[in-house]
């Protein structure tokens, strides 16, 4: 019985593995297109902000987002999902995302850290 069972198991636990990486790639392409479209197509940026953080802009987003220095997107190092959060580390920022019903959106967005304190950001949400 237990040698039947182990390899159903296995096959569970690589699936769960799967489906985060398949949502850790996903928030990942949402954090390099934000950064992509925040210099050349600022309400494609818009679009993909969290609510709160489109909120805490000071005027029109789109506007906003022209005043904000945001790096360039460089290659992404890594993506970790943490339940409906994740963290996408690039070579040139950090972008922190939420999950929302309609997918990852940006929360925060040049992120660089700071030893023994929270991440500073260019641009994050209340």
């Amino acid at each position: 019985m237990v040698r039947r069972i182990l390899p159903v198991l296995l096959v569970l636990g690589l699936a769960g593995c799967a489906g985060e990486s398949a949502r850790a790639d996903a928030a990942a392409d949402v954090a390099t297109r934000f950064l992509s479209a925040a210099a050349d197509d600022p309400g494609a940026a818009c679009a993909l902000l969290a609510p709160a953080t489109a909120e805490s802009l000071d005027g029109p987003c789109e506007q906003a987002l022209a005043d904000e220095d945001l790096p360039a997107p460089g290659a992404v190092e890594a993506a970790r999902v943490y339940v409906d959060q994740a963290q996408v580390v690039l070579d040139t920022d950090t972008v922190f995302l939420a999950e929302f019903t309609g997918g990852w959106r940006v929360v925060a967005a040049g992120c660089t850290p700071v030893p023994d304190r929270p991440y500073d950001c260019v641009l994050e949400g209340s």
